[in-house]
């Protein structure tokens, strides 16, 4: 599913995160983080564990208190203010749904300090249930649904109060594959029905490329990139982003005599970038971009590579290439299995390979 949204330029800011820095102990979490999340957008937190991506929505719902920095929320500074004071909904990854009650009486447990009558109450219970797809479920205790049902009944009672802002902890990491990859789709198609401002934290990479507005990748408590999904995988701004989203080649090398090519070995890329000559860089494509049928041997981007290994992954197969001249790598390719019955793959089989100059990104190693 691919997102389709106004560009976040069209929007009004609606959440600011201002130089926030936050330290345990000697331990510095978050490292004087920036970001702006427009109004009805869904923005992502991505990175390994440990990077500050929970810390950083902690500090956002007034669960932690950041060391210098501020929070605006729809122009309102909330830095310092409790989690009670804040408009938010919020969903835990482990649900955090009251056993003791049943889902209908979770979800009302914010109303009923509303002062709503007892009937606007069920009225706004059962319009939520049905908004999950659960309407027959109020009467059920948690114990009685499913993992998938009790997320739903935790976004349920997330977005009781119509928040401003919904932040949503690694919500579907605790569900199996199969129904977090239904759960997602849901969860997204509603953020976009509701429009509701949404901050989602995750370390699964296809949960943030199919959901996300837009990405904020995070190692070691800084943002590395902020993009669209397709600016994150399509043009990454470093190693680390290149390695964490995807599948990446890397081929070490030396910048060339022109100043978009690099010496791997005792081979020459074509990329679409520019490096000094003899400087050491890093050529970077991704294993789909790897071209394998139809190749011209005699083009001046193209090698000889001899299969030595062969991966069935179901829609496609993963090859691991041994190109004639580059000694020190290994290239990964991706052929889809309909392409795949063109060639009659196998270990040992020397073909020529292509590697598009328009396709391969150099990263220059920059002297500390």
């Amino acid at each position: 599913m691919t997102r389709t949204q106004t560009s976040p330029t069209e929007r009004r800011p609606f959440l600011e995160i201002r130089n926030i820095t936050k330290t345990f102990g000697r331990f510095v979490a978050l490292k004087d983080i920036s970001l702006v999340v427009y109004e009805g957008e869904l923005v992502i937190f991505l990175g390994p564990s440990g990077c500050g991506k929970t810390t950083l929505l902690r500090i956002i719902a007034g669960l932690e208190e950041p060391n210098t920095g501020q929070i605006i929320q729809d122009g309102k500074d909330i830095t310092r203010l409790p989690p009670s004071k804040r408009d938010f909904g919020i969903v835990f990854q482990s649900y955090a749904l009251f056993p003791n009650l049943t889902a209908a009486k979770n979800i009302a447990y914010g109303l009923e300090n509303q002062k709503l009558s007892r009937k606007q109450i069920e009225a706004r219970v059962q319009e939520l249930l049905e908004l999950v797809g659960l309407p027959d479920s109020g009467h059920k205790y948690p114990s009685q649904l499913s993992g998938g049902q009790q997320q739903r009944i935790a976004l349920a009672r997330a977005l009781a109060l119509s928040p401003g802002l919904l932040l949503l902890d690694e919500p579907l990491s605790a569900l199996d594959a199969r129904v977090r990859a239904q759960l997602r789709g849901e969860v997204s198609r509603l953020q976009r029905r509701l429009g509701v401002t949404t901050v989602m934290v995750t370390h699964d990479q296809e949960e943030a490329l199919t959901m996300a507005d837009r990405i904020v990748v995070m190692d070691q408590g800084v943002i590395k990139q902020v993009g669209t999904p397709l600016e994150i995988y399509r043009q990454p701004a470093t190693p680390f982003v290149a390695d964490f989203v995807g599948v990446m080649n890397f081929v070490p090398g030396v910048g060339g005599d022109d100043p978009d090519t690099l010496r791997c070995d005792d081979i020459i890329l074509r990329a679409d970038g520019a490096v000094s000559r003899g400087q050491p860089a890093t050529a970077a494509i991704r294993p789909e971009d790897v071209r394998i049928l139809g190749v011209d041997p005699n083009a001046p981007d193209a090698f000889q590579a001899t299969i030595q290994e062969v991966e069935f992954l179901g829609s496609f197969y993963r090859l691991r290439l041994q190109v004639e001249g580059l000694r020190s790598t290994l290239l990964t390719a991706d052929l889809s299995i309909n392409a795949a019955r063109e060639v009659e793959l196998a270990e040992g089989l020397v073909l020529p390979i292509r590697l598009p100059p328009e396709s391969v990104r150099i990263f220059a190693e920059v002297s500390s």
